[in-house]
């Protein structure tokens, strides 16, 4: 028998799989390639990499009640930690190294479809 915080933990990872393959979802239909999903990295994992013409964009996804909640969700540590795995990433991927990057955040709620807000953060 499983404790309550593992059955907690569980049911939040499941939820944020659940939030990601909406986001991914969305994207795909806005047209985006996806170029990595749960990168991970030294410095942190990025939830999703995505391209579309000449801009990468790195994802972050938050589920919360409230859209405004999910922004809120992505602190200055959280950003500075994106940006640097970022910057990781891109220096493993030379191939993107020239196209312009940007730093996006996706909020799903419970009864709404997932909202796309490009360039949240980072400049």
């Amino acid at each position: 028998m499983t404790n309550p915080e593992t059955r907690r933990r569980q049911k939040a990872e499941r939820r944020g799989r659940l939030a990601e393959w909406a986001a991914t979802a969305l994207l795909v239909c806005k047209g985006y390639r996806v170029l990595a999903q749960r990168a991970r990295t030294p410095l942190g994992e990025i939830d999703l990499i995505v391209k579309r013409g000449g801009i990468i964009a790195f994802i972050e996804v938050k589920q919360r009640g409230q859209r405004e909640a999910a922004l809120d969700a992505v602190t200055p540590r959280q950003q500075q930690r994106i940006i640097g795995a970022a910057g990781w990433w891109l220096a493993r991927h030379a191939a993107f190294a020239q196209e312009e990057m940007r730093f996006d955040v996706v909020s799903v709620t419970p009864l709404g479809f997932p909202r796309h807000d490009a360039g949240v953060f980072g400049s």
